[in-house]
């Protein structure tokens, strides 16, 4: 049974076991107990950032956690970037509905308006 895939059948559950990635109901990956996303982490190491510099940008985030955590992702970098790959196209839907079913046009003038009318 996998975890990164929407199939759900690409990593096996013990090979994820001492890796601190927690996972909530919509299918999204945190590191730790943070609210920091894999995606992250992951973004941030092939930026060329440092597992410190990570942390440091993150203080939520656990050194030993980031490591294990790289660690994980160049063993199952495949799997991994799926899932990104993945999200980044659900993000990607969500987006576009959005724009879709709220018009951005006029929005600064809508506002301004209420702004007035809340301080009158």
């Amino acid at each position: 049974m996998g975890l990164f895939c929407s199939k759900m059948d690409t990593i096996d559950l013990d090979a994820i076991a001492l890796v601190p990635l927690r996972v909530d109901e919509h299918g999204v990956f945190y590191v730790g107990t943070t609210r920091v996303p894999l995606d992250t982490v992951v973004y941030t190491f092939n930026q060329g950032l440092a597992p410190e510099a990570i942390v440091l940008s993150y203080p939520t985030l656990h050194l030993a956690d980031v490591y294990a955590v790289i660690n994980y992702y160049l063993y199952h970098r495949k799997e991994v970037d799926e899932y990104i790959r993945e999200r980044e196209a659900t993000a990607s839907r969500v987006k576009s509905e959005n724009e879709l079913h709220f018009s951005q046009f006029g929005i600064r003038d809508r506002l301004l308006a209420r702004a007035r009318s809340e301080d009158v």
